[in-house]
């Protein structure tokens, strides 16, 4: 393994949250995705969209962090690494079998006309597998919320169903959706980390994502700090 891979792995595998939450929309997209086109929309150094293309796909990632896909092309599995607008994304109707989108749709001004365009490139019957950010607690800690929001600049905050709402309005029909850290313990850890450890403390966290996978199976699926949904475009 390339020194880059080992980077990449650890910063997006070994991982309190990335490597369950990426995983899980990838396992709800399929094994075999041989003869399919996949859009990581914001999908940085194209790291998972290149789980993607290991899996078969014809996948591309779009950023507009040029730094990050210049790191990606070193990696192993790139996907085809584009930099343009997840706002305006430079691609024809109808021209991916899927979409995917990893807590990203909170980081945009506009989450709406993001998930416009994901629909309109999308073809009918296609899926889209996104996550985003809830915190559906975060009011009880609200330093800890605020410098969430700012160290990440998160400017919006969705749950399944505001995204149900949204996914709806551009014909999209929710399919699945879980919530990730569901107790108040789990979700205060996450913030916590985000807060005071970054991305070093949510890697050092990692020999805790089993615990947190235990306790959210046994938590109601009906809040949490992180949702992932898994929509499907109407014919």
């Amino acid at each position: 393994m390339k020194l880059a891979d080992a980077v990449a792995f650890v910063g997006h595998q070994v991982h309190i949250c990335r490597f369950r939450e990426a995983g899980t929309l990838l396992r709800w997209m399929g094994p075999d995705l041989r003869g399919k086109r996949v859009l990581d929309v914001a999908g940085g150094d194209g790291y998972w969209a290149g789980q993607a293309r290991r899996r078969g796909a014809r996948a591309v990632s779009i950023d507009l962090a040029r730094n990050k896909m210049l790191y990606g092309k070193t990696l192993a599995h790139p996907p085809a690494l584009i930099e343009g607008d997840a706002l305006a994304l430079p691609f024809a109707d109808a021209s991916f079998d899927a979409v995917l989108s990893v807590c990203a749709i909170e980081h945009f001004d506009d989450g709406g006309r993001s998930l416009a365009e994901m629909a309109r490139v999308l073809k009918p019957g296609g899926e889209i597998f996104m996550s985003a950010d809830v915190l559906s607690r975060a009011d009880a800690w609200p330093k800890l919320r605020d410098a969430h929001k700012a160290k990440y600049h998160v400017q919006h905050t969705y749950t399944h169903e505001t995204l149900g709402k949204l996914m709806n309005e551009h014909g999209l029909d929710v399919v699945a959706h879980s919530y990730q850290f569901r107790t108040a313990a789990a979700e205060r850890l996450y913030l916590s980390l985000s807060a005071y450890g970054g991305r070093v403390g949510f890697n050092a966290a990692a020999p805790l994502a089993p615990l947190v996978a235990l306790t959210d199976r046994r938590a109601p699926n009906e809040r949490g700090s992180i949702v992932l949904v898994r929509a499907r475009k109407r014919a």
